[in-house]
């Protein structure tokens, strides 16, 4: 993965990865420690310990800090904002999401609906996030840009919803984008240098789509490594007025 062009910085940068134990999220920790040409701190978090992880927390111990998190449980979040202090964040990406629930594949049909399933869905991709803006607010608060982003997903999007089929996925995550999008607008009035932004990182070879790569042609399933480097081609360009936009994976704006 080639450096991609970052904007000079004369003061550490400090990121904050939400799911680093998945896919995408243990990218975003590997690109910040082997892309970025400045120094970083990265307070990345996991709910399941991961060897790999580890490993890389081992190597470098002054640049890379792990806390276990549950974005489910609200007094994790906080006691996580408390544990940073007064540090200003530059960057806080979440990653965490869950696409189906145990061996409950995404609902294809109204008679698959179950509360407690639907209830999963909504307190990971919708509830959790919002909550982590709610407690990152005093950090991401500051004079320089910021970046507030989340993983959400183009089938969450109602305007492009051609298909139907994954009920809770689908809602979940166009709540997540509502959320969402009330987050950026009350940031610009307290939090005006901070970016809230929704991505869409197409299909991604994790383990969390193998069991629904079956129908993606092979150029549109993306390795860990392109789907981070695509993201953050977005999130090196957003500025503070870009603030509510929901991307998709190659830069152009999604239909709400």
């Amino acid at each position: 993965m080639a450096n991609q062009n970052f904007p000079a910085q004369n003061h550490p940068q400090t990121v904050v990865i939400v799911g680093a134990s998945g896919g995408i999220g243990l990218g975003f920790v590997r690109y910040f420690l082997e892309q970025v040409p400045f120094p970083v701190k990265i307070w990345a978090t996991y709910r399941q310990a991961i060897a790999e992880l580890d490993h890389l927390a081992k190597e470098n111990p002054d640049r890379l800090t792990l806390v276990p998190l549950d974005i489910t449980e609200e007094s994790q979040i906080a006691q996580f904002s408390q544990q940073l202090g007064k540090t200003e964040v530059n960057w806080l990406i979440n990653c965490v999401g869950i696409l189906h629930v145990e061996d409950n594949p995404p609902e294809k049909s109204l008679r698959h609906l179950q509360p407690s399933q639907l209830q999963q869905y909504f307190a990971v991709n919708s509830i959790g996030p919002v909550l982590l803006a709610k407690h990152f607010l005093p950090h991401l608060r500051h004079a320089s840009p910021s970046v507030f982003a989340t993983i959400s997903a183009k089938v969450g999007s109602i305007g492009d919803n051609q298909l139907g089929g994954w009920y809770g996925y689908r809602a979940s995550k166009a709540a997540l984008n509502m959320l969402l999008k009330n987050t950026a607008i009350e940031y610009r009035r307290v939090a005006p240098q901070c970016a809230v932004i929704l991505l869409h990182p197409g299909t991604t070879d994790t383990s969390l789509s193998q069991p629904f790569q079956k129908n993606v042609p092979p150029e549109k399933l993306f390795t860990v490594e392109l789907t981070v480097k695509q993201l953050m081609a977005i999130l090196l360009q957003v500025k503070p007025e870009n603030s509510g936009t929901f991307y998709s994976w190659d830069g152009t704006i999604l239909p709400w």
